[in-house]
């Protein structure tokens, strides 16, 4: 595989995510995100309300506060724990596929927001994106281009945990595949034999009806 072949996998094989959306006091949000195994997440999040007199969404008072839920394919918790009205969670992928992200806000303890709006902004950062490299760098002392090594070798760290995980939903389309067409195999075999004992059972029964009549 050439360099720039790599390089342009090492920039498909990490993402980064925004988006707002707007939330009621007693909605809950979710977001489904597919990540491989051993993948860091970061989720940074700010919250704004919605004022009436303005008609403007201004930011949130200090006593809102968010939960997030986090749970992976199994469906065990991941992460559960509450945030201000601006955050930001983290959490460590440790089987892959698709984790789902909820966030609900802590509204029926804030009387100013009680059947108000809420827009919460959302940045999801998935893989070698989550990383802060600057902060890197100034922790381990690096050099301009030792800090870019650091990032290609996260990069490709990340493209080899994005083909395990491509793998790895490739066995399970494999599996499916052939646990479906064996039982369509074993149910054409017993369609098969059913019609061929309803035959039989006919003419049995066809026999019996002529013999009576005394047809035969």
């Amino acid at each position: 595989m050439g360099l720039s072949a790599l390089l342009l996998l090492a920039l498909c094989a990490a993402s980064s995510r925004a988006l707002y959306f707007h939330i009621g006091e007693t909605e809950k949000r979710c977001f489904i995100e597919e990540i491989p195994d051993e993948t860091m997440v970061i989720g940074n999040y700010r919250t704004q309300m919605w004022d009436k007199q303005k008609e403007v969404f201004l930011p949130s008072t200090p006593g809102l506060g968010m939960h997030v839920e986090v749970k992976d394919p199994d469906g065990k918790v991941v992460l559960s724990r509450q945030y201000g009205s601006e955050g930001r969670f983290t959490f460590t992928s440790h089987t892959p596929g698709d984790h789902q992200i909820c966030l609900h806000s802590n509204s029926t303890k804030m009387t100013l927001f009680a059947g108000g709006r809420l827009r919460v902004h959302l940045d999801i950062q998935v893989g070698e994106h989550a990383n802060n490299y600057p902060e890197i760098a100034a922790k381990d002392k690096l050099t301009e281009l030792q800090l870019r090594a650091r990032q290609l070798l996260d990069q490709v760290e990340q493209i080899q945990k994005e083909q395990d995980y491509q793998r790895y939903r490739e066995e399970r389309f494999r599996l499916t595949s052939e646990s479906t067409n064996q039982r369509v195999l074993w149910w054409s075999i017993a369609q098969t034999v059913i019609l061929i004992l309803t035959g039989i059972w006919q003419m049995r029964h066809l026999k019996s009806f002529f013999e009576a009549k005394k047809l035969v």
